[in-house]
């Protein structure tokens, strides 16, 4: 019988055993779960999941393997991974590595064997906490040791954001949009693209007069990692650019957008991650499932006085989902509308932002 080789510690100092796999490096990340049921390439490589260690809930993780074309970012900034049963062999015609050959190649630490499910019910009653995947002889006091001692990056948006501009167009092209990246999956490029727009994506640091130099015919905030409070340069800039261009914001940029506002944000007991979230959206009466990905809110309470209209609430726990402002033609939510992986119910947002600009071109 294989014989456990590492283990995860948490905060509350439980212990969870398992078989190691992917890196070995030991660091200490938040903990979350994550309740898609498929989509891990994308999870991995979603800039969101920076200095996370991810629990998947759906149990069979590893069967269909790496594909090159479905990475959303080059690097992969999450921190580790648990899963119940994890298969290295996988059965998929398109496949080019494992997924622990994946993690390797960037030293992240995998670890399967685990009840996912009952970790899973852990964090959801007691919220996220700082754990750390460690080799099974690390002793307990010393793994708490490092639990205590370390403290979350505060500048994790910094981490994952390009260092420079860089382009991606389409032909025949109808708008061109300046894209902040916080920390972007690649979907949202190609979603933007697949709407007849050309693409600069830009630095989060990325100064108002530049953007403004670049004459876009709209702005998008993506998402990204962490405390929207820790990018108060961002928050600045929509307050700049507001009313002078369509902004558009999903995920951290919907929270940003909230800020720039006056609205508040806080932090979630243990947050939505997952392609399963029902929302229900006010200005059509409709249902949405949702794939989403945050640790922080925006305070509905706090919405009232900033001009901004709440257009979307979530349905599982009555946190705001989305807001507009119809003067200055700006709007956010706090999914994806792109939904790699996830569901296809939201794909209307482009429209919703190709009709923002094509507004503001007929006012000009």
């Amino acid at each position: 019988m294989q014989q456990f080789d590492r283990k995860l510690i948490l905060e509350d100092g439980s212990e969870w055993p398992g078989y190691g796999f992917g890196g070995r490096r030991t660091k200490v990340c938040e903990l979350v779960f994550n309740t898609s049921m498929a989509g891990y390439q994308e999870i991995i490589s979603d800039p969101s999941y920076a200095d996370q260690i991810i629990v998947m809930t759906y149990p069979l993780i590893g069967n269909y393997g790496i594909t090159d074309e479905d990475f959303e970012s080059k690097l992969l900034a999450l921190g580790g991974m648990v899963v119940r049963d994890y298969n290295d062999m996988p059965s998929n015609f398109r496949y080019t590595k494992t997924l622990s050959e994946t993690l390797q190649e960037s030293d992240v630490p995998g670890i399967a064997g685990v009840d996912t499910r009952a970790l899973t019910k852990r964090i959801r009653s007691e919220g996220t906490q700082k754990a750390v995947i460690t080799d099974i002889a690390t002793p307990k006091e010393e793994a708490l040791a490092m639990l205590r001692e370390a403290s979350l990056n505060p500048h994790v948006v910094s981490s994952v954001s390009c260092k420079k501009r860089w382009y991606s167009r389409t032909s025949n092209h109808r708008f061109n949009v300046v894209a902040i990246d916080c920390g972007m999956k690649s979907g949202i490029v190609k979603g933007l693209n697949q709407h007849g727009c050309n693409v600069t994506t830009v630095p989060f640091s990325t100064r108002a007069e530049d953007i403004i130099f670049m004459k876009p015919d709209g702005v998008f905030l993506s998402n990204g990692p962490g405390n929207p409070e820790d990018v108060p340069e961002v928050i600045e800039l929509v307050r700049q650019l507001r009313g002078k261009y369509p902004i558009f914001g999903i995920c951290l940029g919907h929270q940003i957008i909230s800020l720039a506002y006056g609205a508040h944000t806080y932090k979630l007991k243990f947050g939505h991650r997952g392609g399963n979230h029902p929302v229900h959206n006010l200005l059509t009466d409709k249902i949405e499932i949702t794939s989403q990905n945050h640790g922080y809110a925006v305070d509905r309470d706090s919405l009232e006085g900033t001009g901004l209209e709440l257009t979307h609430i979530n349905l599982l726990d009555g946190t705001v989902e989305g807001v507009r402002c119809v003067r200055d033609r700006v709007c956010s939510v706090q999914y994806h509308p792109e939904s790699c992986p996830g569901p296809q119910d939201s794909r209307y947002l482009f429209d919703q932002f190709i009709s923002m600009m094509e507004e503001a071109a007929h006012h000009a």
